[in-house]
């Protein structure tokens, strides 16, 4: 298994930290079906990004990439 793929402890860590930073309990995190190194953010059962795993010269950082469409921006 590689360094960057994200272990099921992890996916606990950064769910409280994600619950803490933005207040709320509504986020989830799901493992990908295709991709070990990143996890589906689910907030209040609804899709709004992907968290990448990212592992450089042994330091580990986690990149959120959530996309806005101009539609959303609307309602």
């Amino acid at each position: 298994m590689s360094d960057d793929n994200i272990k099921p402890e992890e996916v606990s860590q950064l769910q409280a930290y994600l619950a803490r930073t933005f207040k709320s309990e509504g986020f989830a995190l799901k493992m990908r079906e295709k991709a070990n190194d990143s996890v589906e953010v689910i907030l209040n059962g609804e899709f709004v990004g992907v968290l990448y795993k990212l592992v450089d010269e042994g330091e580990t950082s986690y990149d959120f990439n959530m996309s806005i469409l101009d539609i959303d921006l609307k309602g």
